[in-house]
């Protein structure tokens, strides 16, 4: 069974404090980029830890979930939840494809083996290198398209992300926020508090989904683990964001994007 293959292979050596100090540091690289960190996360859950893949994925998720509720009344403090709700349309449409594509996602997901899903997460994780480097490098405009052609745009891309973030077991903000930037014309700042939105009810579906699921029982068994690292990547990520300018964004997300696709390589090479 994956749960009991992901709990034989967990090293006693990992202690609490190694558990905390590893999500602290996901957290702090996370933060200086105004993200959770759970991309970085999930190669750490996997190649360190020792976790089967799809047990690393609903670890990961039940930790971002953590990380998203903490997060979004802090966000709602930099900016105000009227000026939020106010576009809530822009939720709403890609929520309609994004609750879809969390569902489809975690379905696919549970269904892989484990060597095919780390393949695919590999996949992913070049996607998320180059949506980091896009969306930081890259100066990004609205695209000039008619409400007719942006809701159903909207879904599909929401679609995308949904079972992207479901498959593993992260936010989705780095593609919800350029996403937001590009359809919707939304600035960065505002795109930054409508991804939070958008990915809570939409991690809440692959929750659900994952719930019925055998491999669910990794959760229950690894509780004090994801409650430590979970709680370290939220210090990690207060520090982060205190660090934020820090190091100039020319040396920081090539240095990131880097650390991804090496993940990528690794995970593609793991059995």
């Amino acid at each position: 069974m994956r749960t009991e293959e992901s709990l034989d292979r967990l090293r006693p050596a990992h202690t609490a404090p190694a558990v905390f100090a590893a999500g602290a540091s996901i957290g702090v690289l996370g933060g200086m980029i105004g993200l959770g960190g759970a991309e970085f996360r999930l190669p750490l859950l996997i190649g360190l830890f020792g976790f089967a893949a799809l047990s690393a994925v609903i670890l990961n998720k039940a930790m971002s979930l953590v990380v998203v509720l903490v997060a979004l009344p802090a966000r709602m403090a930099a900016v105000p939840a009227a000026e939020v709700a106010a576009r809530w349309p822009v939720a709403a449409n890609l929520l309609a494809g994004s609750l879809l594509g969390a569902w489809a996602g975690a379905s696919w997901a549970v269904r892989m083996r484990s060597a095919t899903l780390c393949k695919v997460l590999a996949v992913l994780m070049v996607l998320m290198a180059a949506a980091l480097v896009l969306a930081h490098a890259a100066t990004l405009h609205a695209l000039d398209l008619s409400p007719w052609a942006r809701i159903p745009t909207g879904i599909a891309a929401g679609f995308g992300i949904g079972v992207v973030a479901a498959i593993m077991g992260v936010a989705g903000g780095e593609l919800l926020i350029p996403t937001i930037v590009l359809l919707f014309g939304q600035d960065i700042k505002t795109a930054g508090s409508l991804s939070l939105l958008v990915s809570l009810p939409t991690m809440l579906v692959a929750f659900a989904r994952y719930s019925s699921d055998g491999s669910f029982a990794v959760l229950g068994a690894n509780l004090r683990f994801a409650t430590l690292m979970a709680a370290g990547s939220i210090a990690g990520a207060v520090l982060g964001g205190l660090l934020l300018g820090v190091f100039p964004d020319v040396v920081l997300i090539p240095a990131l994007a880097v650390i991804l696709l090496v993940s990528a390589y690794k995970l593609a090479r793991h059995e």
